[in-house]
């Protein structure tokens, strides 16, 4: 429930006579119905305002909900010496000044005040073609068009004013009672029996005739006073509620979020699970992964780089346990890039089926698939990449909040923009995978080039970045823990 929902709450309670007590010496509402129309009475033969129609008696079955017996339903239109609306000026051929006549539109009705960030003026002669709409101190106002249908408030201020035909004018005869319609206005109840449940608020279009005819559920008038003080007492608490449940709604978007990384940072630290002798060290993985990389450039398919520099104390982002290691990216395997096949040959693009990887598919973990496939003659003139090749993203606008990765499922082909990743040894496509997760939030902003156009990555650096290295069953215990308290978090999200 937000905050808006608990006012509703609130306003339902109090509409239905359960937000305080009845007290029996408060009398009951007929008592003050009956000296409403004595009111009124007086007013009519005063010639002050017009005798209207009877409204029909209110039926059982247009009462929504039960009342308490000190109370009564009424119609609005009973209780109001003027229910009236505005018009427009074009219609009138009157024009809008820089100063002068107030003009209030259904933009200025809010709920419970008057809003004028942009209030319009007109010339003062549209009072004398519009008199029965110039607004007093104290005339409710309640929107009767559109999106906004139902919003109600009092007009509290002293300037000249009129309004326009989306609003409609209730001048009550009774002005003690203002505050407490004014909140049944204001209430979903309200809401509810005036839509008829029924209505398309995009189009609706409330009459002065169904606004008379509205009805009214009526406490007593000090009842009324005690209620609308319980609102007032109770609306602070609303408020703290909203903030406090507006942070819990972004604590809940993010703590997900933070809880996978938290737990990606624990796992390259070696502190997601124990270390054990008997797994041997990092060491020892690190030689046969060397041993691999000399295999591969002795046949030739790959070639002798230089010499890699021994990695400093002062290139380490964090400690690791004794029995890891911490190597350079590049020595886990070697990056080369991908390119878009001449978009003029049709024959590299029609009917292909051949994956071409792009940034637009590098949403997700694996990928099986992309948005766009070339034809197999495309990819015989391109690397094709093969399963359990690493794939990142290296030049695009995402860089500034992510590093998108993933593993292919599939063999594929890739532009430009990425960069594949091919492993000495793919077993531990997995565990770099997330490592480099783990290490997002660094590698964005030790290897990120900032431009006016498209990011990109430093790449010749970053290749040459210092990562953790655990024992491969190590690796694999992480992976498990890995999967069972990502899980957890992922329930979170859902």
């Amino acid at each position: 429930m937000n905050a808006q929902d608990l006012k509703n709450s609130i306003l339902q309670l109090a509409v239905q006579g359960k937000l305080v007590e009845q007290r029996e010496e408060e009398g009951n509402a007929e008592e003050l119905y009956q000296q409403t129309q004595e009111e009124k009475a007086k007013l009519i033969k005063e010639g002050k305002i017009k005798k209207e129609k009877p409204l029909q008696e209110i039926t059982e079955d247009e009462k929504p909900f039960e009342i308490p017996e000190s109370w009564m339903w009424v119609r609005l239109g009973t209780l109001a010496e003027l229910i009236t609306k505005g018009s427009s000026p074009s219609w009138q051929g009157i024009k809008y000044i820089d100063k002068g006549l107030l003009f209030v539109t259904s933009e200025n009705v809010g709920v419970e005040q008057i809003l004028l960030n942009n209030p319009k003026y007109l010339e003062e002669k549209f009072n004398e073609i519009q008199e029965r709409s110039i607004l007093n101190k104290g005339d409710i106002l309640t929107n009767i068009v559109g999106a906004s249908i139902g919003r109600t408030a009092v007009y509290d201020r002293d300037d000249l004013a009129n309004i326009n035909q989306a609003v409609c004018l209730i001048r009550l005869i009774n002005k003690s009672i203002t505050g407490y319609i004014v909140k049944f206005l204001n209430s979903y109840a309200a809401y509810k029996i005036m839509m008829n449940d029924k209505v398309d608020t995009a189009r609706a279009n409330i009459s002065l005739a169904n606004i008379s005819n509205f009805i009214v559920p009526l406490p007593p008038l000090e009842e009324q006073k005690r209620i609308i003080a319980k609102i007032e007492e109770l609306m602070p608490y609303v408020e703290k509620y909203g903030e406090a449940h507006s942070k819990l709604e972004v604590f809940n978007q993010k703590f997900p979020e933070d809880m996978q990384k938290s737990i990606l940072q624990y796992a390259i630290q070696g502190k997601l699970v124990e270390q054990r002798a008997d797994e041997g060290t990092a060491e020892v993985l690190y030689q046969q992964i060397q041993e691999k990389k000399a295999k591969l450039i002795k046949e030739g398919k790959l070639k002798k780089e230089k010499q890699i520099p021994a990695i400093t104390v002062d290139e380490l982002p964090f400690d690791i346990p004794e029995s890891w290691k911490w190597v350079r990216l590049r020595d886990l395997g070697w990056f080369s890039s991908g390119k878009t096949p001449s978009m003029s040959k049709t024959d590299y693009w029609e009917n292909g089926d051949f994956p071409w990887v792009t940034s637009k598919d590098m949403k997700r973990k694996y990928i099986n698939s992309s948005e766009m496939n070339i034809t197999q003659k495309a990819a015989n003139e391109m690397t094709v990449y093969p399963v359990g090749t690493l794939l990142m993203v290296v030049r695009s606008g995402i860089l500034k909040r992510q590093l998108p990765l993933a593993i292919l499922t599939v063999n594929s082909t890739i532009n430009q923009d990425l960069k594949a990743f091919t492993l000495y040894d793919s077993s531990l496509v997995e565990y770099v995978y997330c490592m480099l997760k783990a290490m997002e939030v660094y590698i964005l902003k030790e290897y990120r080039k900032q431009v006016t156009t498209v990011d990109s990555l430093k790449f010749d650096e970053f290749q040459n970045m210092p990562i953790p290295i655990p024992p491969v069953k190590e690796q694999k215990r992480i992976l498990r823990r890995l999967e069972e308290v990502l899980q957890y978090t992922h329930n979170l999200i859902k």
